[in-house]
């Protein structure tokens, strides 16, 4: 059989509606300034689905910075993996200032979130460990499981209780493989919003011995007093001992860094295959998160700005009888009752007619029967944006419940 054949057959669950999502549902083209408002398809809409969270990617500080460094080292510098040829002082510069936000002993960069993640839980488990995770996390921590050749016990979302009952399962299990646990879980979870139970799995450090490993790419710069993250919003960051975060969500860019003691991210460093074998991040993009994290450090307002258009779009949905589940955190969830045609028939109402471009989740990435729009709010969002989309989302929600979206088949795009 050619290996191809079976690819031709069956593009996968969401592959398999390629030919009439294609350009709207899946690989649609926003184009102009990132920002609020962006152009689809030749006309203007409300933008919800950037994790530009700060609104830092069209800031004029950091779009100048990014240019000097692009016009002073090009794209190449420096040249070759980081352990070669690829380290510089504003690498170093770059940790250094980091591990002080994070309020850790050191810090090291990743080119990419995914790709580090995985590779992080790779360089850190071997067969004899026991990895504990939250149901929900995202799918790097899943796809690094898969490179974990060791056992893995999973708790139900946020649960203490069910998480307590797998470290008791782990730790007998360390009994005899000699080995250790590593409890992994998400400061923010991306979809639904909420804040993981970071305090009360550390506590459990009172009772079994594990270490914590936390994703915090949804609070870094959201987060806390100073932006430093869930840990700090919750007063458990000196308890985390593996902090990650990526730049791309509040730093606008691209990368991420993981932060914990100095003796681990040193290992970390001569240990992390997809660093060791892949080329360092290059200078702008360096240089450009040393700008952001200045800024992010230097005016609070931005992060004030943002959660003061979070209450303003999450009341509002409260008030207009919308389910957001239970957010405590800027990813807004909003959370309806359709199949595939009524979801897509509600997405094009929302942004042909409302202008309204949001991201939306429906089967087989949650159960059928279930629609779910994610709402990102942003500071750079106005109150004239919110307005219009808490009244676009009232009316299409009227019609959705008045059966107004009911089709045959998914609407062609």
């Amino acid at each position: 059989m050619d290996i191809f054949e079976k690819l031709l057959k069956h593009m996968g669950p969401i592959g398999e509606h390629s030919d009439r999502a294609h350009g709207y549902f899946a690989f649609p083209k926003l184009e102009g300034e990132i920002g609020p408002r962006m152009k689809f398809r030749g006309k203007e809409k409300i933008v919800w689905s950037l994790n530009n969270y700060l609104g830092l990617a069209n800031h004029p500080e950091v779009r100048a910075t990014d240019a000097q460094a692009a016009a002073e080292f090009g794209l190449a510098a420096p040249m070759g993996a980081r352990m070669m040829t690829g380290n510089t002082n504003y690498h170093e510069q770059l940790e250094r200032e980091l591990s002080d936000y994070m309020g850790k002993e050191d810090t090291t960069l990743v080119n990419y979130g995914y790709q580090g993640f995985m590779s992080a839980i790779d360089a850190i488990c071997n067969r004899r460990d026991v990895i504990v995770y939250d149901a929900e996390a995202h799918a790097c921590l899943i796809d690094g499981l898969r490179l974990h050749q060791g056992h893995r016990y999973v708790f139900k979302h946020n649960d203490i209780e069910d998480l307590e009952k797998q470290l008791k399962r782990a730790t007998e299990m360390v009994k005899t493989s000699g080995g250790g646990i590593l409890v992994i879980t998400e400061g923010v979870f991306g979809m639904a919003g909420d804040q993981g139970k970071l305090k009360e799995i550390a506590a459990l450090k009172e009772v079994y011995e594990f270490r914590l490993m936390v994703d915090d790419a949804h609070g870094f710069g959201t987060m806390g007093k100073t932006g430093a993250g869930t840990g700090e919003e919750q007063g458990v960051q000196d308890q985390i001992d593996l902090l990650f975060n990526t730049f791309a969500k509040s730093g606008a860019s691209i990368g991420g860094f993981i932060s914990g003691d100095k003796a681990i991210i040193n290992y970390l460093r001569y240990n992390m295959r997809s660093q060791i074998f892949a080329k360092s991040l290059p200078m702008p993009i360096v240089i450009g998160h040393l700008k952001r994290v200045q800024l992010m450090r230097k005016h609070p307002e931005f992060k004030e700005k943002l959660w003061a258009n979070v209450r303003k779009l999450q009341q509002g949905l409260k008030d207009r009888g919308f389910n957001i589940g239970h957010t405590n955190s800027p990813v807004t969830p909003i959370y309806l009752q359709g199949d595939i045609p009524e979801a897509t028939a509600m997405c094009l109402d929302l942004r042909e007619n409302y202008n309204i471009f949001c991201s939306i989740v429906v089967y087989p990435v949650i159960p059928k029967g279930q629609i779910i729009y994610r709402i990102i709010p942003t500071a750079a969002h106005s109150d004239e944006d919110i307005e219009l989309t808490l009244k676009a989302f009232t009316e299409t929600k009227q019609k959705l419940d008045a059966k107004v979206y009911e089709v045959a088949e998914i609407p062609m795009v």
